[in-house]
């Protein structure tokens, strides 16, 4: 079987994706309510109590809001590195000992027929960290909430099948709009996102003849659009000769509604 996956939802209201192989079905990030947890998982046919376990990248709000409540509920265990655990300890609640795991940043985990690895970032977090995922010879990067792509994370996610990467803001839009100077500052920052045109230039160095699907993640409500972040990143791929189109496909996300459950 085909490694599987959808994007339930990704924004700055909350982000969370569903990763599935033949033996496994795991969660990335539960940053939305457990109601609306399950409704997501329901629109792609699948179910929170057939979940195998919950990996965290970080412990912002939009990434663990329901992560608590939604674990204890349906028992999954929860996997994160150890500064994650003592950042989200005060905001996820009690966690049973029997559903608390450590997976530290730049280890890789075997679960069941898939391989994980996690790899650092650079962001405003305790210890952000982020995924590859590996089955039966396919790679799938999970990359989002970084302030820049480091060589060290592009030699890591390189040649990979499908990637779902930040696009975050439109720099003029950011720069234009209501938000105070610390905060664009913040955004801006090595520790804050990246824009569309460094989604687009970090995408001529690590895309492969083995690439057809990326997924643009996380963009901001207030400073992008769908539209845009499209158009900005085929903008910047066509400078380095690469045409999105036929055999590369670039995907939108939503904070609200799932992309399809995709095969690689």
């Amino acid at each position: 079987m085909t490694l599987q996956y959808s994007v339930l939802a990704s924004g700055s209201t909350g982000n969370a994706i569903y990763i599935e192989t033949n033996e496994k079905r795991i969660l990335v990030d539960c940053g939305l309510s457990g109601k609306k947890m399950m409704g997501l998982l329901e629109h792609i046919d699948r179910r929170a109590d057939h979940l195998d376990a919950i990996l965290v990248t970080h412990e912002h709000s939009d990434h663990i809001k329901g992560l608590g409540a939604f674990a204890r509920r349906h028992k999954l265990p929860i996997y994160a590195n150890a500064k994650t655990w003592h950042s989200m300890s005060s905001l996820i609640g009690e966690i049973p000992l029997d559903q608390k795991f450590n997976f530290e940043t730049g280890a890789v985990h075997t679960f069941g027929d898939i391989d994980i690895e996690s790899f650092g970032v650079s962001h405003d977090a305790a210890e952000p960290m982020f995924f590859v995922f590996r089955h039966e010879g396919k790679k799938l990067s999970l990359l989002t909430d970084l302030g820049y792509v480091s060589d060290r994370i592009k030699g890591t996610v390189k040649h990979s099948d499908a990637y779902i990467l930040e696009a975050n803001h439109d720099i003029q839009m950011l720069m234009m709009g209501r938000y105070p100077w610390n905060v664009k500052r913040r955004i801006l920052g090595d520790s804050g996102h990246i824009s569309n045109e460094d989604a687009g230039l970090a995408l001529t160095e690590i895309l492969g003849n083995e690439t057809k699907r990326v997924h643009l993640a996380h963009l901001s409500k207030d400073n992008n659009m769908k539209e845009l972040a499209r158009m900005s990143v085929q903008q910047k791929l066509e400078q380095y000769g690469v045409r999105a189109g036929d055999d590369l496909g670039l995907y939108d996300t939503d904070p609200a509604v799932p992309t399809r459950l995709s095969a690689i």
